[in-house]
């Protein structure tokens, strides 16, 4: 911020015109310091999540509470000093989670998950939005896909080379269009690569989808641990 500052040396109109400039110049510099806060902060609320967790508060060997467990042993684990919310090697089934808001569209869901091949086996792992039987975006490595679901049904695929012992990024959304017109849309990349520009994945429904809560999803098909971190889900833009 600029300071005012009085030079008792300076006499006449000259020095009175340089007083009120200075003044001027921090009533300005202070209206643009407000208002940019006021503008950050606007952005902030904007855009602070419905749902946020990345683990790093909760109680090791448990499952937070605000969770619902559908089936399989999920709970928090420490790896590489990192709190994480992890799905073990066994058995092999499909295992997920429900938690956040309940909606039937507007919402954003995105996580990062971990994982490993064992030999030529490879999991699946999936996020989801409107309940159990909503939409899935999944990561179907030993098939090298990246595929959109409705219920247990396939609606969308497209090619996705998954790479094992590395974090996959996922992201997916339901949105209304307009009266009568639902788009569902996803992408996946790895992380520490740029966020694809366009959905990897979209698809439109012309009913509105029943409402439900968020969820993550896994199959340990190699027999390795599923992890997952950083869940958040925000209103859509």
């Amino acid at each position: 911020m600029n300071e005012l500052i009085f030079d008792h040396g300076t006499h006449g109109r000259h020095g009175m015109k340089n007083i009120r400039f200075s003044v001027l110049r921090v009533f300005r510099g202070s209206m643009f310091v407000a208002l940019g806060c006021s503008a950050w902060m606007a952005f902030a609320a904007d855009t602070k999540p419905l749902y946020q967790n990345n683990f790093t508060t909760n109680e090791v060997g448990k499952l937070p509470e605000e969770m619902l467990l559908l089936d399989g042993g999920f709970a928090v684990q420490e790896v590489a000093g990192n709190k994480v919310l992890q799905l073990p090697g066994a058995p092999l089934e499909t295992f997920g989670v429900l938690f956040g808001p309940t909606e039937a569209s507007g919402l954003s869901l995105s996580a990062r998950v971990h994982s490993t091949k064992k030999g030529r086996r490879e999991p699946a792992f999936a996020l989801g939005l409107n309940g159990n039987a909503g939409y899935k975006l999944q990561i179907s490595a030993a098939k090298k896909l990246v595929e959109l679901y409705k219920g247990d049904d396939v609606i969308a695929s497209t090619p996705f080379t998954w790479e094992s012992d590395s974090w996959t990024m996922l992201k997916l959304q339901v949105r209304k269009v307009k009266a009568g017109e639902f788009v569902i849309e996803g992408k996946a990349w790895k992380q520490g690569t740029p966020e694809p520009a366009k959905w990897t994945l979209m698809h439109t429904e012309t009913t509105e989808p029943n409402a439900g809560r968020a969820s993550i999803w896994g199959n340990p098909f190699a027999g390795t641990p599923i992890d997952f971190d950083d869940l958040v889900v925000s209103d859509v833009k």
